[in-house]
């Protein structure tokens, strides 16, 4: 395919699809040829055709295509993409259920297509620099992970809620950081919005290694918070995924000649250490991945398994709530993150 420009599509004309509209009119390597929207063009602005139904943009042959319409509507278009032999990149959640979820794993790897879902905070620089940290063992053993994640009501959501909404980004991210599956969870949700779905949620977890993980999820706060903290043998990594910057809480090794303090074996606070991190944007480089992939170069992308095994998680969340338990999430196979080192 490296002749020629990929030709991409896209589906759905919301918030994020314009975002992604945006990014494929500029790729490198890309023609964005199609827009599928019931509405049109809202913005006025695009150089592709808007048209009103999948065939339509089928009809004018796209190589691969972005999947941002609401969450209920991913299998059936992811499904029908895959019949038609068309790569895609679909908005997470992956899909609302864990059958739908695994039905669209199944349809695109019998098919033999490049598929990955938009987990956009594994192309965070603070969590990518993170994430390389932590596999160099600079934190040495890592004790546990604490995400908060919550800001004012996103009126563009209506089918799903926020765990299957945002608590998705904290479950993915935790397990791509740390290398290690969730093995049980345990979740109290609420909805106080008078919406059909919940709008918080509060979560106590453990992955397979033992660590320790809390997520605080919710989408009825004024203050927007975007935080991941690691902590572990060495200190403590804080990640702001809104503005990419990545800090370091050393634990100190301060001698004392006071014995009442000598006696006392916790930890002191140490040198602070705030990285500089090239900032790009983590739309641009999770679309530079995925047209990548589907040109057939290696490319990390986030495989469907992978987002199959998130929808797991967020499913054991919403099954604790219901029923007042802690849920084991079953261990599974090929859809594993590799384990760090």
């Amino acid at each position: 395919m490296s002749g020629r420009k990929l030709r991409a599509g896209l589906i759905g004309l919301g918030a994020m699809g314009r975002n992604h509209a945006r990014v494929l009119s500029n790729l490198d390597g890309v023609e964005l040829v199609g827009v599928v929207d019931p509405a049109g063009d809202v913005t006025g602005t695009l150089r592709a055709p808007v048209v009103p139904e999948l065939s339509d943009l089928l009809a004018l042959g796209v190589d691969y295509a972005v999947v941002a319409c609401p969450t209920a509507l991913h299998e059936p278009i992811g499904m029908e993409l895959a019949a038609n032999g068309v790569c895609a990149l679909i908005e997470k959640p992956l899909a609302q259920s864990v059958d739908a979820a695994t039905r669209l794993v199944e349809a695109f790897e019998n098919a033999g297509l490049v598929a990955g879902v938009g987990h956009i905070e594994r192309y965070n620089p603070a969590l990518q620099s993170l994430r390389t940290r932590l596999e160099a063992g600079e934190l040495g053993e890592v004790f546990q992970v604490v995400t908060r994640r919550q800001g004012p009501f996103p009126h563009r959501i209506a089918d799903v809620g926020v765990v299957m909404d945002l608590a998705t980004h904290d479950i993915d991210l935790t397990a791509w950081v740390t290398g290690q599956q969730y093995s049980s969870v345990a979740a109290r949700t609420v909805s106080r919005s008078g919406r059909l779905h919940e709008d918080m949620v509060a979560v106590v977890g453990q992955l397979a290694d033992g660590t320790m993980v809390n997520h605080l999820v919710n989408w009825l706060s004024p203050l927007k918070e975007r935080s991941t903290v690691v902590t572990g043998d060495k200190g403590c990594f804080v990640a702001d995924t809104l503005t990419a910057d990545l800090t370091f809480y050393a634990n100190a090794a301060i001698d004392t000649e006071w014995e009442a303090l000598r006696a006392f074996r916790g930890v002191a606070e140490g040198d602070m250490v705030r990285y500089a991190i090239p900032k790009r944007e983590p739309l641009l480089v999770e679309h530079e991945r995925f047209r990548d992939a589907v040109e057939g170069k290696q490319s990390d992308i986030v495989t469907l398994r992978q987002g199959l095994r998130t929808v797991q998680v967020a499913a054991a969340l919403l099954e604790s709530s219901a029923d007042g338990k802690v849920v084991s999430v079953a261990a599974s196979g090929s859809d594993a993150e590799p384990a760090l080192r």
